[in-house]
C-alpha cells in the first residue's frame, strides 16, 4: 500500500510537475472520476486551471469490468484484438458498446461542464491525470485523443502503473511521471487505504474549486 487516498496520492504527485507552476500555457485534465480528485491537489498547490477529459472503457461480455478496450468522445476506438478473439466478441456487440459508452461519455461532458464537448486543448501543454493505470484502456484513449485534438505536449501522470503498460503510454505522451510501478499489480485499489467511488457531486465539487471567473 502506499496511498491513504487520491487525495495523498495527488499532494505525493506534486513535485513530479513542480516545474509547470503557474504555466500559462498548460492545464491539468483528470480523468473521471477518481482521476479529478487526485488532480484537483495538483492544481491547487501549483496554481493551475483543471478541467476533465472523458473517455470510457470498453467491458467484455459477461464481465464488464474487464476491460478490452476504450472510446473516447469522437468514437474513435482502442481494442484489444486478442481478447477480442479470445471472448469471442462480435462486431455488433463492439459497435454497440461503442454507442452506448459515447453517450455516457456526453453525458458526463453535459453533467460536469454543461455542454457535451471536451475542453479546447489545441495548442496547449496538457497533464492528463487519473489515480491509477492497470490495463491503461481509458489512459491511453485518453492521450491518443488528446493528440487528435491538437495538444501541444502531453504529460501523463498517475500514482501507480502496471509495468507492462508504461512502454505504451510512454509511446503516446511526451512524458511519463509516475510515483511507483510495482511487479505485482492486481489492481489499482490494492495500493490505497481508502478507495471508495467517487460521486458525480464530487467530481462538480472539485472542479468548483479551481474554476477561474
Amino acid at each position: 500500500m502506499f496511498f491513504e487516498d487520491r487525495k495523498d496520492a495527488g499532494q505525493r504527485l506534486v513535485s513530479m510537475v513542480e516545474r509547470f507552476r503557474g504555466s500559462a500555457d498548460t492545464v491539468l485534465l483528470g480523468l473521471p472520476r477518481g482521476g479529478v480528485v487526485v488532480a484537483l491537489e495538483i492544481a491547487l498547490a501549483l496554481d493551475l486551471p483543471m478541467d476533465i477529459w472523458v473517455t470510457r472503457k470498453i467491458g467484455a461480455p459477461l464481465n464488464p469490468e474487464l476491460a478490452v478496450g476504450s472510446v473516447d468522445s469522437d468514437g474513435n476506438l482502442l481494442l484489444d484484438e486478442n481478447a477480442a478473439i479470445l471472448y469471442e466478441i462480435s462486431d455488433r456487440y463492439i459497435r454497440e458498446e461503442v454507442e452506448s459508452q459515447v453517450e455516457e461519455i456526453r453525458r458526463r461532458y453535459l453533467l460536469y461542464r454543461g455542454t457535451e464537448e471536451p475542453p479546447d486543448v489545441k495548442g496547449k501543454t496538457v497533464i492528463v491525470i487519473d489515480d491509477g493505470v492497470a490495463t491503461g484502456f481509458t489512459m491511453l484513449a485518453a492521450l491518443q485523443s488528446l493528440r487528435n485534438r491538437g495538444a501541444e505536449k502531453i504529460i501523463c501522470v498517475v500514482p501507480v502503473s502496471s509495468p507492462r503498460v508504461m512502454n505504451s503510454l510512454s509511446e503516446k505522451a511526451d512524458d511519463v511521471e509516475c510515483f511507483s510501478t510495482p511487479s505485482y499489480f492486481g489492481s489499482v485499489g490494492e495500493f490505497y487505504r481508502n478507495f471508495g467511488q467517487v460521486s458525480d457531486n464530487e467530481v462538480i465539487d472539485c472542479l468548483k474549486q479551481t474554476r477561474r471567473v
